[in-house]
Formats: structure tokens, C-alpha cells, sequence
């Protein structure tokens, strides 16, 4: 009896302890993000995905970091090596967590990253996969928030690069706003992303109305 006692409190332990150096890990890796060293961010959270094997959240932010970063240049190179990044992490969390509308928008944004990257190459080929996993995604979740306010924003990109009318996506951002204000993550660490841009891009429609 006292062995059994002894093993359930050594594996209790075990796992209070490899919680906390996760909640560490990921807290450090996002302070890292907050302080402008993505490249350093990243490699905390690999690390962390390859400690937590089950868990998607690590190699979704790998991802997330390394695209965000993307954006930010126009490096061929760089964005080469970021995006491949980005890609790999993508791919093994879907693998933990498959049908996951949190990681659809991921893979639309990566692609998303190539299409602003080089329009006239990426445009025409990416443009129907990132329409197709906004769709699917959401199916999946038609009240996640940065489902619906990415939509709308990829959405506005090509609305306004062919001159077209962008009110309803304006509207979808505004609903998006509201989904964000009530959304509730559903484990820590969840992506809780985008409010800030969905309300600068509603700024940005009602000023254009004037």
C-alpha cells in the first residue's frame, strides 16, 4: 500500500511539474514574441512541441510566429526560410489535432504570406486553397472569431485589389468584434489573437464610408 501511495504521488509530481515547466516554457516564449525576438520565441516553442508531443498549441505558435514574421519581409530568402518554418509546424499539428478550425486559419495565413509575398506568382495558384479553408473552417466553427474576421479580411484584400464593394466583409468584421468580446478560450495558452486588428480594420471601413 505505501508503495502504490508513494508511486501515485511520485506520478502526481511528475505531472504538476512537467505542467508547470510547460506554463513556464510557453509564458517565456511568448515574452520573448512580446520583446521583438521572434527567432528566439521559436525555437523556445519547438522545443516546448518537442517536450509536449500531444499538444498542438506549441507547433501552432511556431507557425504563427514565423508567418507574423513573414509579413514583416521582403526578403526572398527570409521569407523562404520562414514560411517552410512555419509549414513544417503546421503539418505536425495537424497531425496531434486534425479538423481544427484554429489551424485552418493558420495554413490560410501561411499561404496568405505567400500570396502577398509574390501576388503575381502565388495569387491566381493560393487564392481557392485559402477560400476553401476558410470555408471548411467555418463549418467547423462558425462562431470562432478569427475565423470569421480572417474571412472577411482575405476577402477584403481581393475586394479591393478588382475594385469591388467591401461592406460585407466590413459587416463580417464587425460581427467578428462581437464574437471576440465573448469569446472564451478553451484551454490556456488557446489562441485568443485579433481583436485589436479586427477593430483597426473596422476603423478603417467606417472612415472610408465618410
Amino acid at each position: 500500500m505505501i508503495r502504490a501511495i508513494t508511486v501515485i504521488i511520485l506520478f502526481v509530481c511528475h505531472t504538476v511539474c512537467g505542467q508547470t515547466q510547460y506554463e513556464t516554457g510557453m509564458q517565456k516564449a511568448f515574452g520573448l514574441w512580446g520583446e521583438g525576438k521572434s527567432a528566439e520565441a521559436s525555437a523556445l516553442f519547438e522545443r516546448i512541441a518537442a517536450a509536449e508531443k500531444d499538444n498542438w498549441l506549441p507547433n501552432y505558435y511556431v507557425a504563427l510566429v514565423n508567418t507574423t514574421t513573414a509579413f514583416q519581409t521582403k526578403d526572398k530568402e527570409q521569407v523562404n526560410a520562414l514560411l517552410t518554418k512555419a509549414q513544417e509546424a503546421y503539418d505536425k499539428a495537424d497531425l496531434i489535432s486534425p479538423d481544427n478550425a484554429e489551424l485552418l486559419v493558420m495554413q490560410a495565413m501561411i499561404h496568405t504570406a505567400w500570396i502577398a509575398f509574390d501576388p503575381m506568382t502565388n495569387g491566381m495558384k493560393l487564392s481557392p486553397v485559402v477560400k476553401q479553408l476558410y470555408t471548411k473552417a467555418k463549418t467547423l466553427a462558425p462562431e470562432n472569431p478569427r475565423v470569421v474576421f480572417c474571412a472577411a479580411e482575405f476577402d477584403m484584400g481581393g475586394a479591393a485589389f478588382f475594385g469591388q464593394d467591401t461592406t460585407p466583409m466590413c459587416a463580417e468584421v464587425e460581427r467578428s468584434i462581437a464574437l471576440f468580446n465573448n469569446f472564451k478560450a478553451e484551454e490556456a495558452f488557446y489562441p485568443q489573437w485579433g481583436l485589436d486588428r479586427a477593430q483597426a480594420t473596422l476603423a478603417k471601413c467606417n472612415s472610408e464610408k465618410k
